[in-house]
């Protein structure tokens, strides 16, 4: 996969489009928030970006007072972050899709530029846990499919987090917070020279016992009223504690730049159970280490410039004790579990990615990026520790102590894919206020085959402030390992499985209706095709299989308003709206919500002291077919940020829910394991004092 470094000029920007200086002026006015280059690869205004796209840059992030992404993200236009079965994981919904309860591969997360994909799952993986914030620069979306640069994965969206480099951590900056739940953390970052060799470095720790909110039922609940057992452990309490520690070294001279990144998440709590049944005493490890070498070479040769980039990604997951799939005393069927079924998967991967491109300018009004690449993903080592065999109906019989089954019943084999690619992107100033950037990607498989994707975008200057914007292209999601060769008689792989797809166009308008008001209107549809799900098999054959079955059509709508009210306070205001149907029932198949509103403003009530109040509120989110419980409740968060700096010191003050609203995430369908559905967290403080050196 193709990291995307930035290295485009006012001068080349302007060899495309002679209108472009006066969007590099914005640039200027507006700060790094008005460009983008997760949208082509150059740097570009975020107006003309032909892309829909967000900036979240680090001072945005300060203001509101936000210490990980996925609260960061949840103040995204379009996009809902909720909690998803079997393990409390995150699932990020854009447009509505990706929130479907159980995996979220139709989102590709970059650090960098560098996928950070779980092969085994296909998304960012269930152990993820958290991304702080501390390091990071800003934050790159673009909502819509992006495979035509991309590749797998960039299907509903794609998100770039981007750290912070030398110039960015001017000298060595130490900061602490502590929180509700009893949460802590400390780190330190350093930003310098050594010799001819600029240097940032970031070293970060925390743990959380996390919250506590009470599942009433669970699946063993439902199973004591089956089996006349009294062994539930709820009512109890989600088990969301961690602990963790983040480190990143960045080098750069000339023209390499190496960066190295350790993401280490343990003693990691199972929410409300793997299996949606309450499991207090267990916990899973995942370590996570990132490593790419980037050259890139500006004008090389007269109008050409080029890059590669080597990467490696290395993780880990297990669970050291096991996995509570039902508690102690449990009877499933005949079977009796006296010390609980135990389940205890582990997984060790690899991905390796090289990738190059060149970009030509010497065409007038063309900008040209070829580019191509090769993926070798490796989960390279499994183990399988559980007390129990399935047998071929798919239940459990109990085989005594916890004992390694790899051999005998493993829940996956290690595997190997390759992946090749190539794609062709050209930029090409049409007519003076015209651009029009067309591209395709293609990319071979050598499990399943290859897949080819356009885009096609024209921007239309219409005036000094207003640009519109027609977008259409094709994305895919491939597979993940799971899904093809995961070994379960409840839930097989299946090998011949194919890409699920998606088909989207989107019609933008840009309105810049004076310098303080900003206005930013969205429309969108799509369709997916080929989506992969979990089928029953026909009978008399037990269990289910992953299959490409079903479609579903989309449409909606994304409203922008950011405005300087007066000199001191500045606000913002979005709306999302989506609506999904899949033709064969006739349902909403998304968890996701069908109107999500969010605002804020930013009060400089005094020099160097900023409030900011947020409002978010999620409403008409849909069960799905079958599920006959009543609609899940909206609600309504209100957050509040204080700042203050003086002189090397900065104290924050955050709180979380100020008014303690009842928040909860749909579980999955029919809700007999959660049938309350997930909640998340109450009202919570945080402060933080950083001091720089």
């Amino acid at each position: 996969m193709l990291a995307l470094p930035c290295f485009t000029s006012i001068a080349h920007a302007q060899s495309i489009n002679p209108n472009a200086q006066s969007g590099e002026d914005l640039a200027l006015v507006f700060g790094d928030r008005a460009t983008i280059s997760v949208a082509t690869g150059n740097s570009q205004t975020l107006r003309r970006a032909p892309a829909v796209a967000t900036v979240i840059t680090a001072e945005d992030i300060a203001a509101m007072g936000l210490h990980d992404l996925n609260d960061v993200l949840e103040t995204v236009t379009g996009i809902h972050v909720n909690r998803i079965a079997p393990t409390y994981a995150t699932s990020y919904a854009i447009r509505g899709i990706g929130g479907n309860g159980v995996i979220n591969p139709q989102v590709l997360v970059l650090q960098n530029g560098i996928p950070m994909t779980d092969v085994y799952n296909g998304d960012k993986g269930n152990n993820w846990v958290s991304m702080p914030l501390t390091n990071v620069s800003r934050i790159e979306i673009i909502r819509g499919p992006g495979s035509a640069l991309y590749g797998a994965d960039a299907f509903a969206g794609v998100i770039n987090i981007i750290t912070k480099s030398a110039a960015e951590i001017p000298g060595t900056t130490l900061g602490g917070r502590v929180a509700s739940f009893r949460t802590a953390d400390a780190w330190i970052q350093h930003g310098g020279k050594l010799a001819d060799m600029t240097v940032a470095a970031y070293l970060q720790v925390g743990r959380t016992d996390g919250q506590h909110s009470i599942i009433d039922q669970d699946a063993q609940s439902l199973n004591d009223k089956r089996f006349g057992t009294h062994v539930s452990v709820a009512p109890g309490s989600l088990n969301t504690e961690y602990r963790a520690l983040d480190a990143q070294l960045d080098l750069s001279t000339g023209n390499w730049r190496w960066r190295s990144s350790y993401k280490i998440r343990n003693d990691i709590g199972f929410g409300p159970g793997v299996n949606s049944a309450l499991d207090p005493t267990h916990h899973s490890d995942s370590n996570r280490f990132t490593s790419d070498l980037s050259w890139n070479s500006a004008q090389l040769i007269n109008d050409w410039n080029f890059g590669a980039v080597l990467s490696y990604l290395r993780l880990a997951e297990q669970t050291p004790q096991g996995i509570a799939l039902f508690p102690p005393g449990a009877r499933i069927g005949p079977s009796y579990f006296p010390d609980g079924m135990i389940g205890g998967p582990g997984r060790w991967q690899r991905t390796v990615r090289l990738s190059g491109f060149a970009a030509y300018n010497g065409w007038q009004g063309h900008a040209i990026r070829i580019g191509a690449g090769h993926d070798d993903l490796n989960l390279y080592h499994t183990t399988t520790f559980k007390n129990f065999l399935l047998s071929p109906a798919g239940l459990p019989i109990p085989t005594g102590p916890v004992q390694d089954y790899n051999a005998i019943q493993p829940h996956i084999l290690p595997h190997r894919r390759h992946i090749n690619y190539v794609y062709l992107q050209d930029e090409w100033q049409l007519l003076p206020d015209w651009v029009m950037t067309a591209g395709i990607r293609h990319d071979r498989y050598d499990d399943f085959g290859g897949t080819t994707n356009p885009r096609l975008a024209l921007v239309w200057d219409a005036s000094v402030d207003v640009t519109a914007k027609l977008l259409t292209g094709r994305a895919f999601r491939a597979p993940s390992f799971n899904e093809q060769y995961g070994i379960n008689p409840v839930n097989s792989g299946n090998s011949s499985l194919e890409p699920e797809t998606i088909t989207t166009h989107e019609l933008v308008l840009n309105w810049q209706a004076n310098y303080k008001l900003g206005v930013n209107l969205n429309l969108f549809d799509y369709h997916m095709a080929s989506i992969i799900r979990s089928v029953a098999n026909p009978a008399p054959a037990p269990g289910a299989s992953y299959r490409n079955v079903g479609q579903v059509n989309g449409h909606g709508a994304e409203l922008e308003l950011n405005w300087e009210l007066s000199d001191n306070l500045r606000g913002s205001f979005q709306h999302a709206w989506q609506k999904a149907r899949d033709p064969q029932n006739g349902t909403d198949p998304s968890l996701a919500p069908r109107h999500h509103t969010f605002a804020k403003l930013n009060w400089q009530m005094a020099p160097g002291i900023l409030l900011s109040p947020q409002v978010n509120r999620v409403a008409g989110r849909q069960r799905s077919a079958g599920d006959t419980r009543p609609p899940v409740s909206d609600y309504t968060t209100f957050d509040l940020a204080l700042s203050t700096k003086l002189d090397s010191w900065e104290l924050s003050l955050n709180a979380r829910n100020l008014f303690n609203a009842d928040v909860r995430e749909p579980s999955l369908a029919p809700g007999l394991a959660i049938p309350h559905d997930f909640p998340m967290a109450p009202r919570s403080l945080a402060l933080q004092l950083v001091r720089k050196m």
